[in-house]
Parts: C-alpha cells; structure tokens; sequence
C-alpha cells in the first residue's frame, strides 16, 4: 500500500481519488478546511496560519500559485509517486520554505518499483472513481525507471449542486544509482465541482473549473545526514474559471477568469565544512497573471528570490550532544522591499533521554494577486494594492522523547504576525475585503505515537489562542485568520484484526473560536472517518473496502458560511501486482 501519511490512519478519501491533500485531512498538526471535498478545494493551514501562510515543496522546489493560496494544494501529481509529507515550522521552514510565513508540507520523490495498482470505486450519489498505476525499472548501475498514472472520479454530489467531476494524468523518468537521483515529471490535472457558498456567504449556487500543469525537474545526491545537496526546476500554469452564479447564461462571459504562470528553480542542502555543518537553500520565481477581473493593481508579473546560509556546530557535553545554529535568510522582489531574517537555535540531544530544542525564527512572504488587484471599490472580492511584505517571528522551545513504547512530541510556540493579508466581512457590505492584521498567536503542540504488530495510534493536540489588531479597518468577522480551533484534538487508529480484516479509523474534535459567519453546526463538532478493509489471504494484492466518511454526519462549517459535506458511503476494490 502507498502511504499518503503515516499519521493518518485512512489512505484513501471516501468521496475521489487520493491527490497530496488527502494525507493532511486528520493530519494531527495540520488543519484542512474543505470546501465540497478536501480534494474539490481545501484551505490547508499550519498553527492557526492562514491558508496562505502554508506552502508545498516537492523536491527541492516550492510550488506556488501567485493568483490565491486557495490553489497551493493543486498539485497534478499522484501521492504514489511521492513520499510522505514531512512538516516544516519554525527554524526549518524558514530555510526550506518559500512565500509561506508559517509552514511547509514537504515532499521527497519516491523510488520507482517494479509493480503496478489499478482501483476503482463506487458510492453514494452516481459517485465513481477510477484509477491506475505502473512503475517499470530496467536493471543497470544507474538504473533506469518510469512510472505512469491516470485517475478519474465524479459525483453529483451530497448536496444539491455539489456535483464534481475529476481527471488528473501524469507521468514521470528516473534515473537512479546508490547515492543520486534524477527525477523528470509532467502532469495535468482538470476538475469542475460546485457547491452553494463556495467563496461568498450570499446563498448562491458557485462552481470552480480548474486546470493545473506541472513539469518539474529534480536531481539529489546524498552521502549522509550532514551531506547532501539537490536542485530542481519546475513550471506550473493554472486555469481558473470561477462562477458565482452557475446558472449564468451559456455564451455569457464570466467575469471571474484568471491564468497563471510560474516558473522556478531551487536549491538546497546541508554541507560539512571542517567541524561545522552549513544548511543552505536558493530559489528564484518569476510569475504573470491573465485575469479578467485582477486588473486594478499596479503589476501583473513578479519575480521573487531567496537565499538562506544557516551554519550549525555541534559537540559533545555530558549530557550527551548540542547544536548550535545561527544564520541568515534573505527575500528579495522586483516589486517590494527586500528582508533580511535572522535565525538563531540550540538543540541538545541527551545520550538516553529526550531532545530539547529552543529557537527563534522570521520569515517573510508577499501578497497574492487577488488581493492586490481586486477591486478595492466594489465586487465581491475587494482588494487593496498598497498591501505590502508580511513578516512572521516565531519563538518555540520543544522535545522530543521515547517512553514505554510512544514516541511522544511537544512544542511549545509564540508567533508574531505583522501586516498578515486577511480577508473580513462586515454588515451590509455584499463583499469580502481584504484587510492587514497583527496578530499574536500563542499555541502548544502534543504528538504521541504507538506502533505494534497489533494496532497502530497516533494521537495528536492543539491549542491555540490569539490576539488581534486590525488598526483602523472596522470588520464583524474574519473568514481565515480568526477561523481557527482553540483546542483540537486528532485520534488515527488502525486495528489488524486478523484473517486479513482491518479497521481503520481517523477521528477529530475541536472547539472552534466563535464566528459571526458560522450559521450552522456551532462551534464544537467531532468528525469521524472509518474504513473497513479486507485483503484476502489467498487473494494477495486484493483489497476490499468500506468507507465512511463524516460518519456523525456533523454539520460544523471549516470555512465560516460553507455548508459542511454530509455523512458519504463508498465501496472499493483494489489490485496491486
């Protein structure tokens, strides 16, 4: 089986087929807010940062749409293809991370092997899903691999007008020896789905048509921990058709129409020079957008850059090991002022015991365009084009630790949020706006884990509580930077039953701070999915199952005014040879 995350105890969704977001949904420190499908169009947001604080990497490139983080997670690329996600915050994510203030879901390129899968299922609603992969590997040093995939799904949808309809296809080369790897991709990914209150609280019936391409070139090497280094490039162009209204007149011109380009390249690693051991990373961006309605700004193309040199030195105490870091990262745009962003930390790694950790970390990023060039005065999404450079200071100590069998976790967190791009409403006005805010965010993080050959649990908790300042703006609610769990608790729990049964469960509660725009559901809900699987002993490579998703059938909002995805029942087949 191809392990989306191991956190999450359900790898496949109940309502599409698998894409990089569905290992995040109970993702115990990660929060997915969904509109329609986790996969139709999720907001995914890392310690109470808003979505567009998070940023994806696959390799040593971080994607990016310059349009909206509402389109970071569209990403044409099959999870079997990729590793599972590694999280980075604080100190890490502001050397690896790029235009993402607050977190980075990292990727690796997975090896290819000799195997292939074909899946399919039904469900609820007309829901179907088909789906297909092949990797082949010629033997020779290097060797040589190829792996294709296609997938499919569609549905008319839980709700009235909440149909979608999917198709993603991709494939990739590599060329692989014991201490190096090339990877070459290219992929492309369309999907239409509705859902009434998509984007905008005014009860009307919204579609989304989106058409992604990526090409993508990556080469690593490797000799240890403290010496390794890879490059990659890549491009993205994404097609975006948005209607408020999808009964809108055929022929008629909708005006929420936009495609953007970007291009990219990067480089990152970690290299030992005498006693000390230096991290480093480099990307350069330059995107342009083609919009009907994102023309009230002062430019439509931008160039980015960032460099990062971190020198680490570790030696012994008699506790056990230390590190100390210490460097410089540096954000550069052809459209707004340059920062510098200190990073600083210490690490002390006892012989048998735990790992603590302190450091303080900044980062910077710039807004999107759609909240630069939106129409200030009127419509329904208004911008501003004087919004400039964000910064984000975090301050964090932590542990990690290993105690009767659980691998257990802690962070202890305080961030400054300084001119962070939120989107508010306020009554009578039939528009979001976007608005600056400082905010201070306190938060403590608690991951535990335990593996046997029995059961499988990782437990996770969050809390969080901030403070905000919007200055001068007036607002009733915030959609995202207020839109944030106080406590949120996660349970992923596979079971092996034996004669090949397995139960799998991934569970979540949260208490959600209060929202003006959150009309049903309140502000506490658990939400529970469940996965019954059978893989017949004599049958190897068959896999049977059972999906539930939603199975309380909870009501809770993600995003304030979005109506919440009904309880949904799915059936599968799997064959992997």
């Amino acid at each position: 089986m191809v392990i989306l995350s191991t956190r999450v105890a359900n790898q496949t969704p109940s309502g599409s087929f698998a894409m990089p977001v569905s290992g995040l949904r109970f993702e115990p420190r990660v929060d997915v807010q969904a509109r329609n499908l986790a996969e139709g169009q999720a907001d995914v947001s890392i310690r109470g940062g808003v979505f567009e604080n998070t940023g994806f990497r696959i390799g040593a490139t971080s994607l990016f749409d310059p349009q909206t983080g509402h389109y970071l997670a569209e990403i044409p690329v099959a999870p079997a293809m990729l590793e599972s996600p590694v999280l980075l915050v604080g100190a890490e994510n502001a050397i690896l991370g790029f235009n993402a203030n607050v977190g980075t879901v990292a990727y690796g390129w997975r090896r290819i092997e000799h195997r292939g899968e074909i899946s399919a299922g039904i469900g609820e609603n007309s829901y179907n899903r088909q789906s297909f992969y092949q990797g082949v590997v010629i033997p020779g040093h290097p060797h040589l691999a190829a792996d294709v995939e296609w997938s499919r799904s569609s549905s008319d949808g839980p709700v009235q007008f909440g149909d979608h309809d999917f198709r993603r296809v991709g494939g990739r080369i590599q060329l692989r020896a014991d201490s190096r790897q090339t990877d070459v991709f290219a992929g492309y990914q369309a999907k239409f789905f509705g859902w009434p209150n998509l984007y905008t609280p005014f009860n009307s019936n919204e579609t989304e048509d989106l058409q992604t391409v990526l090409v993508t070139l990556n080469h690593r090497q490797w000799k240890s921990a403290d010496e390794n280094w890879q490059i990659g490039a890549y491009y993205r162009r994404n097609k975006d058709d948005y209607a408020f209204n999808r009964f809108t007149p055929l022929g008629a011109v909708h005006p929420f129409q936009h495609t953007t380009y970007t291009r990219g390249v990067a480089a990152d690693g970690r290299l030992a020079l005498g006693g000390v051991t230096v991290a480093f990373s480099a990307q350069a961006m330059a995107d342009f957008l083609r919009s009907t309605s994102l023309t009230f700004g002062k430019f439509h193309t931008r160039r980015f850059a960032k460099a990062a040199v971190v020198p680490e030195y570790s030696f012994a105490t008699t506790a056990g090991k230390a590190t100390a870091q210490a460097g410089v990262a540096f954000d550069d745009s052809n459209r707004d002022s340059s920062a510098v962003s200190p990073v600083v930390g210490f690490e002390l790694w006892a012989t048998t015991g735990p790992r603590y950790y302190l450091q303080y970390a900044e980062s910077t990023q710039l807004p999107t365009y759609t909240a630069l060039n939106s129409n200030a005065a009127g419509g329904l999404f208004r911008g501003n084009p004087a919004l400039g450079r964000e910064t984000t200071r975090n301050l964090e100590a932590g542990l990690a630790l290993r105690q009767s069998g659980w691998d257990v976790q802690a962070a202890l967190f305080y961030r400054w949020d300084d001119d962070l791009v939120d989107w508010t409403f306020r009554r009578g006005v039939t528009a979001r706006t976007a608005n600056a805010v400082d905010i201070g965010t306190s938060g403590l993080e608690l991951v535990a884990t335990r593996k046997t050959r029995r059961y499988d649990v990782v437990l996770g908790y969050t809390y969080l509580d901030k403070s905000p300042d919007y200055g001068s703006a007036t607002i009733d609610a915030s959609f995202y930077a207020l839109n944030f769990a106080k406590h949120r608790l996660t349970a992923a729990m596979t079971f092996r039953l034996g004669a090949g049964f397995e139960a799998r469960l991934d569970n979540e509660f949260r208490v959600q701070e209060e929202n003006l725009l959150r009309t049903v559901g309140g502000n506490q809900t658990t939400l529970t999915s469940i996965g019954l699987y059978y893989l017949p002993p004599q049958r190897r490579g068959l896999e049977l199952s059972l999906l539930v998703e939603n199975l309380w059938d909870s009501r809770y909002q993600e995003v304030p005014a979005v109506p919440a995805t009904p309880r949904q029942l799915s059936a599968g087949v799997t064959w992997r040879y």
